[in-house]
């Protein structure tokens, strides 16, 4: 019995532990979002890219600056598609394609969107 006893204190820590790293790994992909905005903004602006159908950034011609960017965006959406996911238990593809659609009813004029056919439109 004693032995269990002690072996809360440890799980309690651990818990502890693995819940602060999970709060800062969020908070970083959180800070790297909001850090490429700018940079996303521009390439919406210029009609480079557009917000595709399924939640992610898609360029819309061979002309394709600043993949560093688009693709870092695309890979932390993922991550947190997949997180929204798991605690909802709906899959990544549904909670993305539920925020594609957010995303375009708050879209900016001029900006590029993926109807759900498909076919590209400009707000």
């Amino acid at each position: 019995m004693r032995s269990r006893f002690k072996a809360i204190p440890v799980l309690v820590v651990i818990f502890s532990l693995l819940l602060a790293v999970n709060t800062l790994y969020a908070a970083s992909i959180k800070d790297q979002m909001a850090a490429r905005i700018p940079a996303i903004n521009s390439l919406k602006d210029s009609g480079l890219i557009g917000e595709n159908n399924t939640g992610y950034l898609e360029y819309r011609s061979g002309n394709q600056p600043d993949q560093a960017t688009v693709n870092g965006e695309n890979s932390d959406r993922r991550k947190v598609y997949g997180a929204i996911a798991q605690k909802e238990g709906v899959s990544p593809v549904l909670v993305g394609q539920r925020r594609a659609q957010m995303i375009a009813e708050k879209g900016k004029p001029g900006h590029w969107f993926q109807a759900e056919n498909g076919k590209w439109y400009q707000k």
